[in-house]
């Protein structure tokens, strides 16, 4: 019995120990995993200092351009693309075209044959013969009307005929002009069995969609041709940004297979928003070049407005799990106080050695970025910077990189 009460005795005492351990060991472990989320001071060495070549500058007051983004293609305008079809249904007799062959305006593109065509012409020959023949009756019978020889009706019908021939052969002659056929030859006796196509512009050839033999109808699109010596940037703005356009803006595109940026300039702004929430723009581009193709995707940034704001270069702005940083030094040296409470935070590796004199201490602090432009990007206002902080301008990675390998070490037990 008396075994027991003492055995009840140690594990009470054991239990109090280890509550108190926890109670002591909790604060501390509390303050360094506080003071980890805190650590935001690097310090080097002199040596270090030139090591890393550490370059310092302070914000300037830059004119930056405001952008937007956008995404789109090159087009070119309606009068530059014309699709070929025949006037009248037929067969195709020949075609010597390719996609991306060239042709000139009023170049044969395609051979059509019918006995439509045939038709047509015989109708307009016969007609015509009909019509001169109208024509004398209707001015005999109102000769005789004048005198009162015949009756008044005989001369309105003689009228009435002749008109509607004349009427007949209009309408035949302009359907050969539409099929091409010259109405001269044909008043001589000839008639063709066959009617070319023409092209209407001079380009290339980007879409063909027959062959020899086959019957296409009037609605049949036979060719596409497109003239590519003016094509232009249509741009795709969503409606929030549509309020900042306006006519004659720069517009930097680069095609999405080179890294070439070209310049165009807003000429057209559409009025009205698709279902997409977005609005088409046209820009003509500065220096034409033919050898971009209709159809190429490309990515834009249209230079709405000229504003100062205070800027650093590029090169001091540390990205770190999706938040902007910058180096700014807090003092030119440490004191051998301050050196040796930091060598000892970084684990006690350096315990009993530092540099009295000569340590750099910078802060990194987390920053806004704004708009960007020839290397420089506008930092938005933040505590403690002004146009006479002390910012790293150079080797600002080598800072970031020894503040990780401090924590680091810091913390290896």
């Amino acid at each position: 019995m008396k075994n027991f009460i003492n055995s009840i005795h140690l594990f009470i005492a054991s239990a109090l120990f280890l509550t108190s351990c926890s109670q002591e060991t909790a604060p501390e472990a509390k303050n360094e995993e506080h003071h980890e989320e805190e650590t935001t001071i690097v310090s080097l060495t002199e040596a270090q200092f030139k090591i890393a070549e550490i370059e310092l500058g302070n914000l300037t007051m830059r004119t930056i351009s405001g952008t937007i983004s956008a995404s789109g293609l090159l087009d070119v305008p309606p009068q530059s693309k014309v699709s070929i079809s025949a006037p009248m249904g037929g067969f195709v007799k020949s075609t010597e075209l390719l996609q991306g062959s060239r042709v000139e305006k009023g170049q044969i593109v395609a051979v059509m044959q019918h006995a439509d065509y045939i038709q047509v012409q015989q109708d307009y020959l016969e007609e015509t013969s009909q019509l001169e023949f109208l024509k004398a009756e209707y001015e005999r019978q109102d000769i005789l009307s004048k005198e009162n020889i015949n009756a008044q009706k005989s001369a309105q019908q003689a009228k009435a005929n002749f008109l509607t021939t004349q009427a007949h052969v209009a309408g035949l002659k302009a359907k050969l002009q539409l099929l091409q056929i010259n109405t001269t030859n044909l008043e001589k006796g000839i008639i063709q069995n066959t009617i070319n196509l023409y092209a209407p512009i001079s380009g290339y050839v980007t879409k063909v969609n027959t062959n020899i033999g086959a019957f296409v109808n009037p609605t049949d699109v036979l060719l596409e041709i497109v003239n590519t010596e003016h094509l232009h940037v249509e741009l795709t703005i969503f409606e929030k940004d549509v309020p900042k356009l306006k006519i004659g803006q720069r517009v930097f595109f680069t095609l999405a297979n080179e890294n070439k940026q070209r310049i165009a300039k807003i000429e057209l702004i559409g009025r009205e928003i698709g279902p997409d929430r977005s609005v088409q723009v046209h820009c003509h581009i500065d220096e034409e070049d033919r050898e971009m193709l209709p159809g190429m995707y490309l990515k834009a940034s249209i230079e709405t407005t000229n504003t100062s704001v205070a800027a650093i270069p590029n090169e001091a702005i540390i990205n770190f799990q999706g938040k902007n940083y910058l180096f700014i030094e807090t003092s030119e040296e440490v004191t051998a106080h301050e050196s040796e409470e930091h060598e000892a935070h970084e684990g006690g590796e350096h315990e009993g050695h530092h540099e009295e004199e000569g340590d750099f201490q910078y802060q990194m602090i987390e920053v806004e970025v704004g708009q960007s432009e020839g290397g420089f990007s506008e930092i938005l206002p933040l505590k403690g910077i002004d146009l006479s902080t002390k910012i790293v301008t150079g080797g600002a990675y080598h800072l970031m990189a020894k503040m990780k390998n401090s924590e680091s070490e810091g913390h290896v037990h």
